[in-house]
């Protein structure tokens, strides 16, 4: 079984990073997308102990901004080729899984944006070669593709709707894909169950993330869902989402993951 599990990390700092990097280490997922990383000590913490575990991992340059990175207990070979089209590359990262058959994995994290005209064309550009990008890929790689992240965007069925919030081309990111051939993972193994990713000051709840899968990938599906663990603890603002593939994974090539010393406590 092939499990992933996405997470925005809201650029921890080096102290939140040791709480979220304990929580992490303690999950079963054999690959993780990152969003909201940063070029920060806890972005670089977090990351180097899975590097120095033997895992793989992926975090694109970043010119002062917010990027994704790809940890992978499971060998996986490096797709930059895929996010290099992207408006903004560092936002993004690719690989291809070495299962049977074998899943490209994309994860990445959509700028946000208010009503500054500046940061609408950012997010307007990013998400026009997101989907440019998805349909360059070849067919049959497109159907075995699982696109993951945080949006910054919600579904035009979101509850509750936030009417004239959100922009036309934003609710259209889903409409791509659709036509991609892409299926929310979530609303197929939960059909007409709202979740929420993200909370506002106000406690408004919005659903920013999410795992998409391919047409081959589709009744591969053996669950997953939004566990709330990591927001609820404060590592995080966000929820993360996990998906269960049935495809064969060989024991030997999992990594083990990193090993976490207990904590110190205090008398």
């Amino acid at each position: 079984m092939l499990s992933i599990l996405t997470l925005n990390i809201q650029a921890a700092s080096r102290r939140r990073a040791d709480s979220l990097l304990r929580w992490l280490a303690g999950r079963p997922e054999q690959i993780l997308l990152l969003t909201e990383t940063s070029g920060g000590d806890g972005s670089a913490y977090l990351l180097d102990h899975f590097r120095r575990a033997g895992c793989q991992v992926q975090h694109p340059p970043l010119d002062n901004d917010r990027g994704a990175a790809m940890i992978s207990r499971v060998p996986v070979t490096a797709r930059p080729d895929i996010t290099a089209r992207l408006s903004i590359p560092g936002r993004a990262v690719a690989a291809t899984a070495h299962t049977d058959p074998p899943v490209t994995v994309l994860g990445v994290y959509v700028p946000s944006s208010d009503r500054a005209p500046a940061k609408v064309a950012r997010k307007r550009a990013f998400l026009a070669s997101l989907v440019d990008t998805l349909d360059r890929l070849p067919s049959n790689e497109r159907a075995h593709l699982l696109l993951g992240g945080d949006y910054n965007v919600i579904t035009r069925s979101h509850q509750p709707p936030y009417p004239g919030v959100w922009r036309p081309f934003e609710y259209a990111l889903f409409d791509a894909l659709t036509a991609a051939g892409l299926t929310d993972a979530h609303d197929h193994l939960a059909p007409g169950v709202q979740e929420h990713s993200w909370f506002g000051r106000a406690g408004n709840g919005y659903r920013f993330d999410y795992l998409h899968v391919g047409a081959a990938l589709r009744d591969r599906l053996r669950g997953g869902g939004y566990v709330q663990e990591p927001r609820e603890q404060h590592l995080t603002d966000h929820a993360a989402v996990t998906v269960d593939l049935d495809l064969p994974i060989d024991p030997h090539d999992v990594r083990a993951v990193p090993q976490m010393a207990e904590p110190a406590t205090l008398f």
